[in-house]
């Protein structure tokens, strides 16, 4: 199954709201970090419900795109917002429609790892960056945190699974500097006591505590020279 058909089956399921109300935990600290300014152009990769692009908006972006492999989830997008400063379109990460130095900045929560080929991916973002604009990739599927390996078998598009020094060592081929680079834990999900495992999901606390505290959401932050 391509991208765009699982996708679409989850647009049209409503999974694209639990997702937004999953990963907002971790991504509002994301977004609260990027360097937006008044009238800056942003574009989300991968954007799914659209939520990052609602949230920026409350700080005053010029422009918002928020682009997606999946048709229905681009549909359902602009179906959740009236903002005619935002639009969404179905588009390939790896030929991003946009012209060179054109964006701002760029974020993606929790779609990295579904790239075909992430280090053209990565050479597209630097292409589409102006000179001093940033990316934001947040991932939660990463090698350090070994529970979520898992997830690859429950989905039938192939997902990029990288440590820490590969996302580091891939932003630098694609000629991006790598600002910063942390786990930003999910103090939100509650973690019950020893005692209550093993539970349905979990076998032990200590495997919780490693998802959602130790590791969390993997943040890496380039900047485009």
């Amino acid at each position: 199954m391509s991208v765009r058909e699982e996708f679409d089956e989850w647009a049209t399921a409503g999974k694209d709201r639990g997702m937004e109300r999953r990963h907002w935990h971790t991504a509002k600290h994301v977004l609260a970090r990027m360097p937006v300014e008044p009238g800056d152009a942003v574009l989300d990769l991968g954007t799914g419900s659209g939520y990052a692009l609602r949230a920026l908006r409350e700080r005053d972006v010029g422009r918002g795109y928020g682009l997606d492999g999946a048709p229905e989830m681009a549909r359902n997008a602009r179906a959740y917002t009236d903002d005619d400063a935002i639009g969404f379109l179905v588009g390939d990460f790896d030929a991003l429609p946009f012209a060179d130095g054109s964006i701002d900045h760029m974020v993606s929560m929790e779609s990295f790892y579904y790239a075909a080929d992430p280090h053209n991916t990565l050479a597209e973002v630097s292409r589409v960056l102006r000179p001093g604009g940033t990316f934001y990739c947040a991932v939660n599927y990463f090698a350090e945190s070994e529970s979520t390996h898992a997830w690859q078998e429950h989905i039938s598009v192939d997902m990029t699974l990288w440590d820490r020094s590969e996302y580091r060592d891939a932003f630098r081929d694609a000629g991006l500097y790598v600002a910063e680079q942390d786990a930003i834990p999910d103090r939100e999900v509650e973690i019950p006591p020893a005692e209550a495992f093993p539970t349905d999901e979990w076998k032990t606390r200590e495997a919780m505590v490693d998802r959602y505290r130790t590791w969390g959401t993997l943040l890496t932050v380039g900047v485009a020279p």
